[in-house]
């Protein structure tokens, strides 16, 4: 039995009023030359939640002037990603032509399908000053028959996010419906992705998903008998009515949809088919995937 799903069972053991937490993951920190990051989703408890299948939270970090986030050029296939900030700011590049500044609240979504190449730096404006960078990226699974589809880039403004108070609580609803509100992001499965931010006192009644994800990006939460701790991903049961309720001011992110089938995941490549991602890795090798404009020199070659 995994660390997670020991202490899980433990807990439950002398507490009652677990049955809406299936596991609490523990994320590990990642270095990724700079800054840092926590990564839930995919672990070896966990593949998945709803269509999502990797999930990661960046910084805080905190950059000197002259240095920031400067992510090389790299693929992706028969995915689609999403970037959300709280703070800072990212630029983001790709192989279709696309120049989008990625500001909080905004969504970026990439569908990568056949193949897309991305690059994520900041601009000089930003880098000329001290700054930091505290966000989440996500990546969806594509459907089988979307997998291949061409590739494309949305950007979804903070503006268009349709956002609520539920009980006192602000809540957007990033991605999917809740609470009577629906996103303009597009979907491929029935997917879920909100965040709401609670003061102290303050409880919410989480949405119904088929699979659901609570991930607490800070402060602290009782959700049932169990304390929820900052950064820790608490995947849910199906049960109705789960509340949570915030001892510390608190940042909620939760993340579902509909169950996916199984996928294969090797660096940056996703697909149904184990087979594509070699041929993926092929390409990228072999330098058959296109450039991305005016961020043409540089790369980050296939790990060995």
């Amino acid at each position: 039995m995994s660390t997670a799903s020991k202490q899980l069972e433990s807990d439950c053991s002398v507490q009652h009023g677990c049955a809406a937490i299936e596991l609490i993951i523990y994320p590990k920190p990642k270095d990724l030359g700079g800054f840092s990051v926590r990564r839930s989703l995919p672990v070896r408890e966990r593949r998945s939640i709803g269509p999502w299948i990797f999930f990661d939270e960046m910084g805080a970090a905190e950059f000197a002037a002259g240095s920031g986030i400067n992510v090389r050029p790299h693929p992706h296939v028969n995915l689609a990603t999403v970037t959300y900030l709280f703070e800072g700011e990212i630029l983001h590049r790709d192989s279709l032509g696309s120049y989008q500044p990625i500001t909080p609240g905004d969504i970026n979504l990439m569908v990568a399908g056949k193949g897309i190449v991305h690059s994520e730096r900041e601009r000089p404006e930003v880098t000329a000053r001290d700054h930091r960078l505290h966000g989440l990226q996500l990546w969806m699974a594509l459907p089988e028959a979307d997998e291949e589809t061409e590739p494309a880039f949305h950007h979804y403004p903070s503006a268009t996010i349709p956002a609520t108070h539920i009980d006192g609580v602000p809540v957007r609803v990033l991605i999917g419906s809740a609470y009577g509100l629906n996103s303009p992001v597009k979907t491929f499965y029935q997917t879920l992705y909100l965040e709401a931010e609670l003061l102290a006192g303050q409880s919410l009644t989480l949405p119904s998903s088929p699979e659901r994800g609570l991930y607490l990006a800070s402060g602290e939460l009782q959700l049932q008998d169990t304390v929820v701790t900052a950064h820790q991903l608490v995947v849910l049961g199906a049960a109705d009515g789960v509340q949570i309720t915030a001892t510390k001011p608190s940042r909620i992110a939760l993340i579902g949809g509909e169950a996916i089938g199984k996928r294969y995941m090797e660096w940056n490549f996703v697909s149904s088919r184990k087979e594509r991602l070699e041929q993926a890795k092929q390409d990228w090798q072999q330098g058959r995937f296109p450039k991305v404009p005016g961020d043409e020199e540089e790369w980050i070659p296939f790990p060995t």
